[in-house]
């Protein structure tokens, strides 16, 4: 007679432990939460005002070193010949 008890008290424990750690429901255990107070802060650069070319560049590489796009690059930028940089050059990159 005490097997089948001792059976049925393992699995009444065995229940009881599942349901308690599959439970979605909240608990009072604390948790961490993340919040923006928590959150690694990125420093973000200005981006350089002016970039002076250097051997092997171009307009595209010029725009990933800077993080300023091809596009405003070429327009502050139109007496530009992108076919001709040249070392040394200035490039303008924010007005």
């Amino acid at each position: 007679m005490a097997a089948p008890l001792a059976l049925l008290a393992a699995a009444v424990a065995i229940a009881v432990v599942v349901q308690a750690s599959g439970s979605s429901a909240p608990t009072d255990s604390p948790s961490v939460t993340r919040t923006a107070a928590t959150q690694p802060v990125r420093h973000t650069r200005a981006a350089p005002r002016f970039y002076v070319v250097k051997s092997g560049d171009t307009l595209t590489v010029i725009a990933g070193k800077t993080n300023v796009s091809l596009e405003t690059i070429q327009r502050l930028n139109p007496e530009v010949d992108p076919n001709a940089l040249q070392t040394g050059q200035r490039l303008e990159l924010s007005p």
